[in-house]
């Protein structure tokens, strides 16, 4: 009963460690955001976007709530313009993508 216990305070502060942003999280939705979308939007805290009609990423919780892009980013990302491509990441990456965007709010 006692390591029952134990291991469920183990699983209650991993899970809260993993829900709390760090800078780990931030930089890997740095990196995949060089990776995936740094061709055409700015994904730094100054500067235009490389695409003209690609927003900033700096300015994207002006025009959205960042947490409102979740179930884009899980489902896929479809804009009215045909230059973006569509990407879907798994929930990991997504956590990593939003904590990121939250960063540079």
């Amino acid at each position: 009963m006692r390591v029952s216990f134990v291991a469920a305070l183990g699983l209650l502060a991993l899970a809260a460690v993993r829900a709390t942003p760090s800078q780990a999280n931030i930089q890997q939705g740095r990196n995949l955001a060089r990776l995936y979308c740094m061709k055409c939007h700015s994904i730094d805290k100054v500067g235009p976007s490389p695409l003209r009609i690609a927003p900033p990423f700096r300015t994207l919780h002006e025009r959205y709530p960042i947490e409102s892009l979740q179930e884009a980013l899980a489902e896929g990302i479809v804009t009215g313009h045909p230059s973006m491509p569509e990407f879907q990441f798994d929930p990991d990456q997504i956590n990593d993508l939003l904590q990121f965007l939250k960063s540079l709010e």
